[in-house]
């Protein structure tokens, strides 16, 4: 749609640009005034169609606007003066100015989609709320002022009549953040779920903090993570290995500290003042939240290395019954790195775990390289495992990026799979397994891992 608003402003200005050069110079105020009003006119239509979602049009509502009332401004006082000629080149040169400050401010239409989510299955509509968890116990490792670590939580659940509904906690991957896999959470809690989405601040793509200052990536990060990625070697040197181990780290600490939260506020029924929120009622509401959230049956997911402290949640609690890994390495299953050589941890997987990955990954690290996967290795080592792999997608195809932001989903790793179809499949393939494994309800649609590797 940005692109088709784009071509038909232009249009406009070059047709505009055209009759005052050739023949309605004289009242080139006027009909500048005229364009800009059908142009602003002609926008406002497009935001509200049902697929317009205005905020994408927000900063050319704004150009639109200004231009408007600078050009009602000129005409009112220059209508009654004798018009100063411009030449051709100058008209020309401010149409193509016009069409450059428009088109820049078009940009957001280029990038998002008119993505309004998936219809879920379940009986429940779906409501939100959200809060801040300060861990006095830690230190915010990328601040110098002594602040502590604060992590904001996203709660989906359902509305009304709901009750004990399993918990499942969602952590994004890297340079991700909270709404990553909204679909999901939807999904889950029109079905009788309380999905907790967090953030890890610095290593989700923004996110705020308690004093409402917006904390984005660290750059350095992100550079780090990229190289890794893109890399074509299987092996890790001991430099990374010690670097995904302080991401682990960081992020078990997050997500035990927020599950531990949770369980002591449901026991409690008070939040204490590791909980910030910015309103009483929202105080309230997620007490309402917790009183019906059944936090002795919990399920950990996750998108990449979210996934990859998912599984390590699943050794450090008792109370996780059910993990899922969404296209991630599960690094935190590597616990040495001895003269070149990672050591996995050869202790069974004690919980029932899923792991859900694009098939070009899987097949050039599980099954073409030559070397042990550390997913196979756990997969073959767990009490009860299973694994589905998909041909033609990438690892954005897990999120819901491709939804809504397609060209971008397109240059971090899109496949060919159709989004609209592929992603209410993987939902579908969560919400059977935590149905199974947390309400004891159905059949796994994904089979009992067979130690094949592809």
């Amino acid at each position: 749609m940005g692109f088709v608003m784009l071509a038909v402003f232009t249009i406009a200005e070059i047709l505009l640009t055209v009759l005052t050069c050739t023949k309605f110079r004289s009242i080139r105020h006027k009909n500048r005034m005229i364009f800009t009003a059908g142009e602003l006119a002609l926008l406002m239509l497009v935001i509200f169609l049902p697929m317009g979602q205005s905020w994408r049009f927000t900063g050319c509502v704004i150009v639109l606007g200004i231009r408007l009332v600078i050009s009602v401004i000129v005409f009112l006082v220059k209508r009654k003066r004798e018009v100063k000629e411009k030449s051709n080149a100058k008209l020309i040169v401010r149409t193509v100015f016009g069409v450059v400050l428009i088109g820049s401010a078009l940009f957001p239409a280029y990038i998002f989609s008119g993505y309004h989510g998936l219809k879920t299955t379940g009986s429940f509509k779906v409501k939100e709320t959200e809060a801040i968890l300060i861990d006095k116990s830690r230190l915010e490792p990328r601040e110098n002022d002594g602040s502590n670590r604060e992590i904001p939580i996203h709660f989906y659940y359902p509305e009304g009549g709901a009750e004990n509904c399993p918990l499942v906690l969602f952590a994004h991957g890297s340079f991700g953040y909270y709404q990553s896999n909204s679909s999901l959470y939807f999904e889950l809690a029109s079905n009788g779920y309380v999905v907790a989405s967090i953030d890890h601040p610095y290593y989700a793509f923004f996110t705020k903090d308690t004093s409402g200052k917006t904390i984005i990536v660290d750059f350095e990060f992100v550079q780090t993570a990229v190289n890794m990625q893109n890399s074509d070697d299987y092996t890790m040197s001991e430099e990374d290995y010690n670097t995904t181990r302080e991401w682990m780290t960081l992020r078990t600490a997050d997500e035990n500290f927020v599950l531990d939260a949770i369980k002591a506020a449901k026991t409690s029924g008070s939040l204490d003042d590791a909980w910030y929120t910015k309103f009483d009622k929202i105080n309230a509401e997620i007490l309402n939240v917790l009183a019906m959230t059944d936090t002795e049956n919990i399920g950990v997911t996750g998108h990449s290395i979210g996934g990859a402290a998912a599984v390590q949640l699943g050794r450090e609690r008792s109370d996780v019954r059910a993990v899922i890994d969404i296209d991630g390495t599960m690094l935190g299953e590597e616990i040495a790195y001895n003269n070149g050589v990672i050591e996995y941890n050869a202790e069974p997987y004690p919980v029932p775990v899923l792991s859900l990955d694009n098939a070009r990954h899987w097949k050039s690290y599980a099954g073409e390289n030559g070397t042990t996967y550390v997913n196979t290795y756990l997969l073959n080592n767990a009490l009860d495992a299973r694994e589905a792999h998909f041909d033609g997608t990438e690892h954005m195809d897990f999120t819901d990026l491709p939804l809504f932001a397609p060209p971008l989903a397109k240059m971090l790793g899109k496949g060919d799979v159709k989004s609209s179809e592929f992603i209410p499949e993987l939902n579908g393939i969560v919400l059977n397994f935590f149905d199974y494994y947390l309400k004891g309800e159905g059949t796994p649609t994904v089979q009992p891992w067979d130690g094949q590797t592809p």
